[in-house]
């Protein structure tokens, strides 16, 4: 009756034949089909959390090129100027050094269409002045070397005339002693004479005599005396003239070398105003030369920054953008501060450009389609609204990998995402719920910091 043994009782057949409600009392089919699809979701759904998931870091930017002077540039007129004429058109390929545009001058003071002739001229007359100072400076040259010889002979003959007064004051001392004896011999015979005549063994003519001679005497030592005090006071007199001549070729010699002090200074001013207005003939020269506006590198003209005949063009405002010749392009990423110290130089990046459609996994990398791969070739230093910039450049050391499109822009929206280590996609989620940072690739550089920071802390233990 319960349908417990396998041996059921005919009556037990025919009830449920004869009523519908036991049927209804059965599982249905399509729910047993049901819970076992469900069990099979679920242990592939627990299965699936065990497949490999290969770590990244994402990133958006655009393509550029990896040397600066391979990126758009703009070119800058030198000097500012009236637009003449155009050479080029947008779109078109000029070489390096071809004719971009002419300007012509708006300042009044390069009008003058002679005015490199006129400063040549200027210069010229500089030259000459600067010569003959020169030649000035030469004969005051000559002049105290002159000055120098005459006062050199000058005070030697005044100083030979000093020696031989001082000869004459000795012979004229030496005449004054042997008249002064003289006269002491004249004064003595004299009173001899006297003495005599007073006894009258003399005659008064005699007497006479001896006082005539006594007086001569007089005379010759009064005469011997004031020669001597001439020559003495003579020679006085040159070694006064020794030091005045002296003195004055000294005084000579100066004012000829404080001419010569101003006339060098003068040649030193006109030679700074010679240089001056070299500089100023060479800047207008340049300047002349700057008129026409010349393109630096081979390229393509992208766009004109300025139109039309007669515009004016100021220094440093840009003109046109060139975009050069066969640039080597790369990736411009920009990734989160944060994930930075996971990145390399070397690791392997893949890169979807817009325009090439493709569908992305990023975590399983096989099943990614049209996407093209590259490594990281340049990491920045500078964090620029917390992010920093990496460029990526084709991959050419893995095999059977395809390269860029030749069709790529300079300017192109990427997106990237560098490939780290592998591990289960339970983990990802994991570390996705929880914010983990993902794990450096082994052997990169942020492990070996990582390791030396342990290593650094485990001794520090063990000194302690």
């Amino acid at each position: 009756m319960l349908g417990i043994s396998k041996n059921r009782m005919p009556e037990g057949d025919r009830l449920f034949e004869d009523f519908y409600v036991f049927e209804l009392l059965q599982t249905p089919r399509y729910g047993k089909i049901v819970a076992y699809w469900s069990l099979g979701i679920f242990l592939a759904g627990i299965a699936f959390l065990f497949l490999p998931w290969q770590q990244n870091i994402a990133g958006f930017g655009q393509l550029t090129a990896l040397r600066p002077e391979d990126r758009p540039q703009k070119i800058y007129p030198v000097v500012g100027g009236r637009i003449e004429a155009w050479h080029i058109q947008e779109g078109q390929f000029v070489n390096a050094g071809d004719t971009i545009a002419r300007i012509s001058e708006v300042k009044d003071y390069y009008f003058d269409p002679n005015l490199t002739d006129r400063m040549a001229s200027q210069i010229d007359a500089q030259g000459n002045a600067i010569g003959s100072l020169g030649d000035k400076a030469k004969a005051l040259d000559q002049q105290i070397i002159a000055d120098k010889a005459a006062m050199e002979l000058e005070v030697n003959q005044a100083k030979n005339k000093v020696e031989q007064l001082k000869y004459k004051i000795t012979i004229d001392s030496a005449n004054l002693v042997a008249i002064e004896t003289q006269y002491q011999n004249a004064i003595n015979q004299y009173e001899r004479e006297q003495e005599l005549f007073k006894k009258g063994l003399t005659s008064k003519t005699d007497l006479e005599n001896k006082e005539l001679k006594a007086k001569e005497s007089t005379a010759k030592i009064n005469a011997a005396q004031n020669k001597l005090a001439t020559t003495k006071n003579k020679y006085l007199n040159a070694v006064l003239e020794v030091s005045s001549k002296r003195a004055a070729y000294m005084s000579k010699i100066a004012k000829a070398i404080s001419d010569k002090s101003a006339t060098l200074a003068y040649v030193n001013e006109n030679e700074q105003k010679l240089t001056k207005l070299q500089s100023e003939l060479t800047n207008v020269e340049v300047r002349k030369a700057n008129y026409i506006i010349r393109a630096p590198q081979s390229g393509y003209v992208v766009k004109s920054l300025l139109t039309g005949i007669g515009e004016i063009v100021k220094e440093g405002q840009a003109l046109v953008t060139i975009m050069p010749e066969n640039p080597q392009l790369a990736v411009e990423l920009y990734v989160s501060a944060n994930d930075v110290p996971l990145l390399q130089r070397g690791t392997h990046v893949r890169l979807q450009f817009d325009g090439w459609p493709s569908l992305v996994f990023s975590g399983w990398e096989s099943a990614t389609v049209g996407t093209f791969g590259g490594k990281i070739a340049v990491i920045d230093y500078i964090n620029t609204k917390n992010k920093y910039r990496i460029l990526v450049v084709p991959d050419t050391e893995t095999e059977n990998e395809e390269g860029w499109p030749a069709a790529l822009r300079v300017g192109s929206g990427v997106y990237g995402w560098a490939m780290l280590n592998e591990v289960p996609i339970w983990y990802e989620l994991w570390r996705q719920l929880n914010a983990f940072p993902p794990l450096p690739m082994e052997g990169s550089d942020y492990e070996g910091k990582k390791d030396k920071v342990e290593q650094m802390e485990y001794d520090s233990k063990l000194k302690r």
